[in-house]
């Protein structure tokens, strides 16, 4: 055999070194330990320590306790020992009555060395599980002569030591221990009393004929668990393949868990849990073992947003679902809440009164108004009962969980509805206002209301007087209400008029100064010229501003001598300075009537000589539609071009920022309007030249015809001096 083989065999079968939990050798020399790979173990020491047996590894502490139990019971049983040879190592192995082995020796190098660990001797106080009972034998009660080698010898004593009854005392005694023994029966929960705690176990004493082991661990929600203490526990067997007694604590508290769920949905009754962790939809609760679903809708009576808050509390539920296939609940801690608030409600409703003051708190708030918890009743509070004076949301007045007094101003018995107010608990503001503020006094507020036809100015909380579109200035121009004034502005106004019975109040902010138009003819003559601010721009016109309360309007024809404009914003801005000339004053109607042109003498007498009908002049589109363009001429002036008038000799239409050459068609001095066209420039180019070829082909016909003329008559030359020479000759002829 090689070393690295009887290494591997000493290493498998002695004591591990990486091994956790190791306790004390007790009495007997049992030294409890639990490997790394979490099986449980106990080994056999001698008096120096030195390691003799050791067990295979058990799933559980108590398992290998009893198995520990197992070794004492059989270690001076001789018969229980065997040595086995593995690979040249021999070892001692102790086994129980039915055969499974209990531990076994170190690996020992002879079997010398083995047979030296067997008992020298072999008593036992316990029967062979497979062995028939011993009979009783008869004994002979004739005694033996005294002086006998054998007088001091037991004979009611069988060969292995045990002491023999009768039937009869037998029976009797077997009675009496069963007598004494609990009878038990697989499945039933019972109580145990602790009778011993190790360092890893709990002994329980059930009245049975053995005790049950269990783990500490099972008691980790007990953690002052101590001698005496009663306990639950399920019998899972009376007896398994070890003889040992088999509990179950978690089973029992799963059992009593169960039970106390289908008692609380049978009959109402309260069960606590605690929240374990948070779940899709709600929370898991931990209900003596059981998890339960706690639904989001099922925790308050509020709405609840943050689920973890709850995560590792106790709290008391009422189960309102079980499911017994599964063994699975649901529960519900809003249902104890409103239980508890129905006791209350009905006692706050059988002794409410209209005018009663009651105090509540504000557990919700809405646009319209906030709920109030009346201590298991919810109340409204409707925005207009919460302050005197106006206020846009109750949150500028309440909060969440305000505590404050209310009065019941209205319930109903049916609907379970209550109707409260807090400005009723203070007098109306009204009745309280001071006596100084009469017609005529000045007062001071903030704009609360704006109307179309005027604005609402709050004195004080609940005291509001109107200040109407006619009262903002003494000029007769429209007032855009919703324009002129700003929600939470301060304003200083004159009070017109006052009803303390009504409570009404009209105010006026022009009758702040007196009336400038009593000396508007004076100031503003007409004909005079002047400065103003442009207050509006309407598609007519503009609006100037002389002064607080005097103004005019500007026409949009008044506006330029040259231009026009489509609209006045092309013209001016709101806000800017202008320079105006009064053209007419009209005091009944409060009315000006302004012109910004007419401060520059009109330059149309002088455009009449310059843009004469058929004149040429350079010109620039500046706007175009399907009607026509609007072109830019000399001098500022701006002309009409019809659309048939701006097509170019290629066919198409002149684009706007094309210049080109216009021939003027009309000139209208009153209605300040000039008709131009580029087709009749073109039309005029093509003319003239048509006429140029014409005279051209004239002129040149005329000269084709004198220079035939002048080639005939010298032909006609040539043709007589011909005929009068042949005459001469004629003549020669003749006479000769």
């Amino acid at each position: 055999m090689t070393e690295q083989e009887v290494q591997h065999i000493e290493d498998d079968y002695l004591v591990p070194s990486d091994y956790v939990n190791k306790g004390e050798a007790d009495a007997n020399g049992i030294v409890p330990f639990t490997h790394e790979n979490g099986k449980h173990y106990f080994a056999v020491v001698n008096t120096e320590g030195g390691v003799i047996f050791r067990s295979e590894g058990y799933s559980s502490t108590s398992a290998r306790d009893n198995g520990a139990a197992s070794f004492l019971k059989n270690a001076s049983n001789e018969a229980r020992y065997a040595i086995e040879e593995v690979r040249g190592f021999f070892f001692v192995i102790l086994k129980a009555g039915n055969g499974q082995e209990i531990a076994r020796s170190l690996p020992l190098h002879t079997q010398a060395e083995a047979s030296a660990l067997l008992p020298t001797s072999a008593p036992t106080d316990v029967a062979d599980e497979d062995e028939e009972p011993i009979e009783d034998l008869v004994i002979d009660e004739t005694p033996a002569a005294v002086g006998s080698a054998h007088d001091d010898f037991d004979w009611a004593r069988g060969k292995r030591g045990q002491i023999l009854y009768a039937q009869e005392d037998r029976n009797s005694l077997m009675s009496q221990y069963d007598n004494s023994m609990k009878s038990l029966n697989i499945g039933e929960i019972v109580k145990g009393r602790v009778s011993a705690i190790t360092g890893n176990d709990v002994v329980l004493d059930i009245g049975y004929k053995s005790d049950g082991l269990l783990a500490v661990s099972d008691f980790r929600d007990i953690p002052e668990l101590k001698i005496g203490d009663y306990v639950d526990v399920y019998v899972e067997s009376q007896e398994d393949a070890k003889g040992q007694l088999q509990l179950s604590r978690r089973k029992a508290k799963l059992l009593r868990a169960w039970e106390a769920i289908v008692d609380s949905h049978q009959n109402g009754t309260v069960i606590r849990g605690q929240v374990i962790s948070k779940t899709k939809g709600g929370l898991i609760v931990d209900a003596g073992g059981l998890e339960t679903f706690l639904p989001g809708s099922q925790i308050d009576i509020k709405p609840v947003v943050d689920y973890d808050q709850y995560v590792g509390k106790i709290m008391e539920f009422k189960v309102v679902k079980i499911n017994e296939t599964i063994k699975n609940a649901v529960v519900s801690h809003k249902a104890l809440i409103e239980s508890d608030l129905a006791e209350q409600r009905e006692n706050i409703l059988g002794g409410l009164e209209k005018g009663q003051v009651l105090e509540g708190t504000v557990k919700n708030i809405t646009d319209f108004g906030a709920f109030l918890d009346l201590g298991g009743v919810d109340g409204l509070l409707y925005i207009t009962d919460v302050s005197w004076g106006r206020i846009n949301h109750p949150s500028e007045v309440l909060h969440l969980n305000q505590k404050i007094n209310v009065v019941v101003l209205d319930f109903d018995d049916n609907k379970k509805r209550i109707s409260l107010g807090l400005k009723q608990l203070l007098p109306h503001p009204w009745e309280v206002l001071d006596a100084d503020i009469t017609e005529g006094s000045i007062v001071k507020g903030k704009i609360v209301n704006i109307e179309d036809y005027g604005a609402f100015l709050e004195i004080k909380a609940g005291v509001e007087g109107l200040i109407h579109v006619s009262e903002v200035t003494w000029a007769n121009t429209p007032i855009a209400a919703k324009e002129f004034f700003k929600l939470g502005e301060e304003r200083e106004a004159r009070v017109v008029t006052i009803d303390r019975a009504d409570r009404k109040m009209s105010l006026s902010i022009k009758q702040l100064t007196g009336d400038p138009w009593n000396i508007v003819e004076e100031k503003y003559a007409v004909g005079t010229r002047h400065q103003g601010d442009v207050k509006n721009i309407t598609q007519y016109g503009v609006f100037v501003e002389l002064e607080p309360g005097v103004g005019g309007m500007i026409h949009i024809s008044d506006l330029s001598w040259t231009k026009r404009y489509v609209h006045p914003s092309e013209f001016t801005k709101v806000g800017q300075r202008i320079e105006v000339i009064i053209l007419e004053i009209d005091s009944n109607t409060r009315k000006l009537s302004l012109g910004h042109k007419q401060v520059e003498n009109d330059p149309w007498d002088n455009f009449e000589s310059i843009f004469t009908i058929g004149s040429l002049h350079e010109a620039t589109v500046l706007r175009k539609d399907d009607r026509g363009a609007i072109v830019a001429l000399p001098h500022g002036l701006e002309a009409f071009a019809p659309i048939k008038h701006i097509r170019k000799e290629d066919g198409t239409t002149a684009e706007v920022g094309e210049s080109m050459k216009v021939k003027v068609l009309e000139f209208n001095r009153d209605d300040k309007r000039i008709l131009v066209s580029h087709s009749r420039f073109n039309d005029d180019i093509r003319r003239e030249a048509e006429d140029a070829a014409r005279q051209a082909k004239r002129a040149e016909d005329a000269e084709s015809r004198k220079d035939v003329e002048n080639v005939q008559k010298s032909v006609e030359k040539d043709t007589l001096g011909d005929l009068s020479a042949l005459a001469a000759l004629k003549e020669q002829l003749d006479n000769q």
